[in-house]
């Protein structure tokens, strides 16, 4: 059943980026109405703004479990249902020190643990496959990485979702949550193109902006603990390297550099901030890129400039736990706020990762169908999704 008729409930989601893509897909799966408004493009937000990595959850597979085995988990299923959305290239975390070599055995038992497959490279085995990687390496280690278009992969559940029954509109802003008798039955949306003001009644609002859903939580008078982390990349001309090539060691900036068509990117740093439109690319990050990812890749220092920007990591955990914001967890939450602060018909799904977006929508989409007595499975880990152009379709 996909799509439901007048009689079904209605779901309004608010945020347009991947993870209110794929709860869109569940839910028309679920028989549930579902209409979804974003205040820009679609996936221009945090989703359209990340380096196009397929995690392995090798990068978390020591200090952060749930999140490594939530990625391993997501990008073996996303393989399946997205077929020819990935460069299927492989990742190698490599070490340069002795302190990234002390950091290896508990590399390699984190990724045992959480069930992601390892290949112990010599420096010569590493170099046969990556050239230009620093000649100085003592080791790599092949982890199930793979690389994909930061936008293009998302829009395949937009476009999934809009051929079964999803209304699914842009430049349309929500500028407030209708709450009455602790009951949250719809919100209040301005079309930025007209200007027009118009209501959308729903049986049950999900919150899905990610490093903005503390704000929107506030209108329906709520708290969400959200932390925006943004971090800068740097995208310079030139394929530097055929796989994702990651520093082994405790995540931190420039220690990663990802191939994408033409060009490389090198990410990230990390900081927080109060409010995820004002972010901006410090210069001393820029040059933090540069410095740390030609430690990984020589020819990073020389390779023309292409590219700066920055992109808000909604991290969850309050201001009080977050200094860069490496501190938080990568995982992710649903939260019903029925539950937690009393008012009904109002859910948040927020952190996260663009690799655990499907997960994400799944976990979201349960409680929603509890809260509305959907009675159908999730059903996404089988459905293969349409072309991400089947989304412009008219």
């Amino acid at each position: 059943m996909s799509g439901g008729g007048d009689s079904a409930p209605l779901v309004l989601i608010v945020g347009g980026g991947g993870t209110g893509g794929a709860l869109a897909h569940d839910l028309t799966l679920r028989g549930a109405r579902v209409v979804l408004v974003e205040r820009g493009e679609f996936t221009s937000g945090t989703t359209g703004r990340h380096h196009g990595l397929l995690h392995s959850g090798a990068r978390y597979a020591v200090n952060d479990k749930e999140s490594a085995l939530e990625c391993i988990e997501e990008n073996t299923l996303l393989r399946r249902i997205a077929p020819g959305s990935f460069e299927e290239n492989d990742g190698l975390f490599v070490g340069l020190t002795d302190e990234d070599m002390a950091y290896l055995p508990a590399f390699l038992e984190g990724c045992e643990d959480t069930g992601i497959p390892t290949q112990v490279l010599q420096p010569d085995e590493a170099l046969r496959l990556e050239p230009m990687l620093n000649p100085v390496l003592k080791v790599a280690v092949r982890v199930p990485d793979a690389t994909m278009d930061a936008m293009r992969m998302p829009l395949r559940f937009f476009a999934t979702a809009k051929a079964n029954g999803a209304d699914l509109l842009n430049w349309v802003d929500v500028i407030d949550i209708d709450l009455a008798g602790g009951v949250v039955s719809g919100a209040t949306v301005r079309d930025q193109v007209t200007g027009r003001q118009t209501h959308i009644g729903a049986d049950l609002v999900v919150n899905a902006t990610g490093p903005w859903s503390e704000q929107v939580a506030r209108m329906a008078g709520v708290d969400v603990p959200i932390r925006p982390s943004p971090g800068v990349m740097l995208a310079v001309r030139g394929r530097l390297c055929n796989m994702v090539v990651n520093r082994l060691h405790a995540s931190g900036d420039g220690d990663i550099v990802v191939p994408q068509r033409a060009l490389s990117i090198v990410g990230t740093s990390s900081w927080v901030v109060e409010d995820p439109d004002d972010l901006g690319v410090p210069a001393d990050h820029v040059q933090r890129m540069i410095d740390e990812g030609s430690m990984l890749v020589p020819a990073v220092r020389e390779a023309p400039f292409r590219s700066a920007w920055s992109a808000a990591r909604p991290l969850i955990g309050s201001r009080d736990d977050a200094d860069s914001g490496r501190e938080l967890s990568r995982t992710f939450k649903t939260i019903d706020h029925a539950v937690d602060d009393g008012v009904e018909g109002f859910v948040t799904i927020t952190g996260g990762k663009g690799t655990t977006l499907r997960g994400m929508a799944e976990v979201c989409a349960d409680v929603v169908s509890r809260k509305l007595g959907l009675d159908m499975p999730c059903a996404t880990r089988e459905t293969v999704l349409l072309p991400h152009t089947a989304a412009y379709a008219a």
